[in-house]
């Protein structure tokens, strides 16, 4: 089996038990720019699959000795194990081609396959794979039974906040999870829940700081019918809809005073007041709050009350940005892509690799969520299928060493018109090399050899900071020649001298 792959890319298993037929599969794979592991047979290809290894893609030969491609297809399905899978056989007959789709295959290719086919079969099986991955993660959060392994991580940031998290799903502990905006926070919250008892109970979400004040603790306990001006209905409050399930209150810190001191009653009490109302309704609630502030720094302050924050502060758990997790960016960005690609009737099978160096070297300081925007349109603007830096122009703008080229083009103006404001296009965006000389020059035209030779010249003058010797030996000319062409470009007065 081959070394641990590099978690920036997504990874291949390839299992085959003709050595000769794994070395090839493996060198077309890694030229499409795949990381890969290989196993020899069946069974050890499904342990891979079972040991965690975040895979993508699986290709299996179906006649292999002991378990062969179908039995590991089989057990599978039989584990849960949802990574799509191409079979390769030598038999391509329509019989075989049948029973490997209905077996869970999602393609297959004949023996010996051509590095065309298999490229486009690779892209078409992860294309599908995401977009199933992201079909199910969806369903699972619409039922509120969203889990840990919704949230798979390269991080080790991240790996230990799922530890956590995991440990607090165990019990109805109170849960603080910090953050800065868009890190995910609710994400994780929900998949306490959906790995707890409450699993498939409901998810209610405040945004504590989209309330207005005068209406907090009557979105939050409920009201009854003629409780204030505006009072036409009764209201159970979100405690209420809540019972049974989870409460999620996001932007703990943005609650005011007055709901603070009601809130931590209802949940030493286990009881809310409505607006109103006679008597108190019992609620039975698993708290979960999240903040993107600090709380304690707000307790000192006195913003916050100290009792309140001591109850909710009993099992915190602090969310990584994502420029701490940027090995978790290719993933996401793929799922981002599938989904995206769906819901707009869009064919994107793929985001190049230049495009995906870009978003794994920006800082992201609106986290996942402004990565999920930025994707999304990407995928609207794409014509093709796959997403490259030319979708990417307002990110490539602020990243050092992706050149971003917008020529602007005013409107005609005139005296009874307002000054025309320029119409800025893009054009091109593409990864520059400063070491790289172009061939052609401004006018569109190649340039002449003169030209070339004199940028050579005074890159090797640079690069070897005057040593004419060396300078000379690398150019493969005479020392003589080298300093008349130096004197023919004007550069022999101290800017060529010899190092001592």
């Amino acid at each position: 089996m081959t070394a641990r792959p590099d978690r920036m890319s997504q990874t291949i298993l390839i299992v085959d038990d003709d050595p000769v037929q794994r070395r090839l599969l493996e060198a077309m794979v890694r030229r499409f720019g795949y990381e890969v592991i290989v196993a020899e047979d069946g069974e050890a290809g499904l342990a891979v699959m079972k040991s965690g290894e975040p895979l993508a893609l699986a290709i299996l030969d179906l006649v292999m000795p002991g378990l062969d491609g179908f039995g590991v297809l089989a057990a599978m399905r039989e584990s849960r194990i949802e990574i799509p899978a191409v079979v390769q056989t030598s038999h391509g007959s329509i019989e075989t081609v049948v029973n490997a789709m209905r077996a869970g295959a999602v393609d297959f290719v004949v023996k010996p396959v051509g590095a065309e086919r298999l490229q486009v079969s690779i892209k078409n099986a992860l294309r599908l794979g995401s977009l199933e991955d992201e079909v199910r993660r969806m369903r699972r959060r619409a039922g509120n039974a969203l889990g840990f392994r919704d949230l798979a991580t390269r991080s080790p940031d991240m790996t230990r906040v799922i530890g956590l998290a995991e440990r607090a799903a165990k019990s109805s502990i109170p849960v603080l999870i910090e953050g800065e905006s868009g890190v995910g926070k609710e994400v994780l919250a929900r998949a306490i829940q959906g790995s707890g008892e409450r699993r498939g109970k409901p998810f209610v979400t405040v945004n504590c700081g989209a309330i207005p004040e005068n209406l907090v603790e009557s979105t939050l306990f409920g009201h009854e019918k003629g409780a204030f001006t505006g009072a036409t209905e009764k209201h159970a409050g979100k405690f209420v809809e809540a019972s049974g399930g989870t409460l999620f209150l996001d932007e703990i810190g943005e609650l005011p005073p007055s709901a603070q001191v009601k809130l931590l009653r209802a949940l030493q009490e286990g009881e809310v007041d409505p607006v109103g109302g006679k008597r108190s309704v019992r609620v039975d609630i698993r708290l979960i709050s999240a903040t993107n502030r600090s709380l304690l720094d707000m307790v000192r302050e006195g913003r916050f009350r100290e009792d309140l924050y001591y109850r909710l502060n009993v099992f915190p758990i602090t969310l990584p940005p994502l420029r701490a997790r940027r090995a978790d960016i290719p993933d996401l960005a793929r799922s981002f892509m599938a989904r995206f690609s769906a819901e707009e009737g869009k064919r994107v099978r793929g985001i190049a690799s230049d495009a995906m160096t870009l978003l794994t070297s920006y800082a992201w300081p609106g986290n996942v969520r402004q990565l999920e925007n930025a994707v999304f349109r990407a995928v609207v603007l794409a014509d093709g299928d796959e997403l490259t830096l030319a979708e990417f122009p307002q990110i490539a703008g602020q990243v050092e060493g992706f050149d971003i080229r917008i020529p602007a083009a005013p409107l005609p103006s005139g005296p009874a018109l307002l000054p025309a404001e320029p119409i800025r296009e893009v054009v091109r965006v593409e990864v520059r090399d400063p070491n790289a000389t172009s061939l052609v020059a401004d006018s569109g035209e190649v340039k002449r050899l003169e030209e070339l030779e004199a940028e050579i010249i005074r890159f090797a003058l640079s690069h070897y900071r005057g040593h004419m010797s060396e300078i000379s030996r690398r150019l493969g000319i005479g020392r003589s020649t080298l300093y008349r062409k130096l004197k023919d470009l004007g550069l022999e007065d101290g800017d060529a001298e010899e190092a001592a």
